[in-house]
């Protein structure tokens, strides 16, 4: 059975990407960050879920971005209580959170190589997203590049490394389709960037609107509970 690495957050998009891998026949590999972010509760959610789709192992690493801080999601910043979901490339929110997909790319790129994988999924999109540059796929492609030039695997012809973003060119009632599809129970998953104590999501910030746009356009109920929506 082929390995895979999947980025592994706890929220609707990696969790159906992990969900996609399964399908394909990759034996899955998960791995997911306490980088310093608002909340523990995702990593709650990506522990359930690792647990549920019957992950060979779950990693969960620690790195502290609050030293570098720049984001409402790792420095005392407000998290935007908007709603806008019309973020434009050159609109990037306060919610990005600086080289977070590269640091991120680059630990799942050496826990592939220590496991003989060739393969890294992302569950990033470039429909419905926040407009955060390394969301995009030229980003993906370019990394792709780089990391089959950066690891002594490559180097020696070992490992042809591919980053799959299966979730690139789908909007987010196309993904919570694509997910329902394969199985994937959506109220084990958290996408909030601020949620209440009692793990209830904001139903106002950034990534909730997005998530609850998506449900709605699919003709369905998000089964999360919610302060507001």
């Amino acid at each position: 059975m082929k390995k895979a690495v999947i980025l592994l957050s706890g929220g609707l998009d990696s969790t159906t990407v992990a969900a996609i891998a399964k399908d394909q026949g990759f034996e899955i590999y998960a791995l997911s960050f306490r980088y310093g972010q608002r909340h523990d509760q995702e990593l709650d959610a990506a522990a359930r879920i690792a647990q549920l789709t019957g992950v060979k192992r779950h990693v969960i690493s620690e790195i502290d971005l609050r030293a570098f801080g720049g984001s409402a999601l790792t420095d005392d910043i407000s998290v935007p209580k908007t709603g806008d979901t019309n973020n434009s490339e050159s609109d990037i929110p306060i919610t990005y959170v600086p080289a977070r997909n590269t640091i991120f790319l680059s630990f799942a790129l050496a826990f592939a190589e220590t496991i003989d994988s060739q393969d890294i999924f992302i569950g990033v999109n470039a429909l419905d997203y926040s407009g955060y540059p390394d969301c995009r796929p030229d980003y993906i492609t370019a990394y792709e590049t780089m990391a089959n030039l950066a690891t002594r695997a490559g180097v020696e012809g070992t490992q042809k490394l591919t980053i799959h973003s299966p979730l690139m060119e789908l909007n987010k009632a196309g993904i919570i389709k694509r997910g329902l599809e394969l199985g994937v129970d959506y109220s084990m998953t958290t996408s909030c960037y601020d949620p209440a104590e009692s793990g209830a999501s904001c139903g106002q910030c950034d990534a909730c609107t997005l998530r609850l746009k998506g449900f709605k356009e699919a003709g369905l109920t998000d089964p999360i509970p919610y302060i507001t929506s």
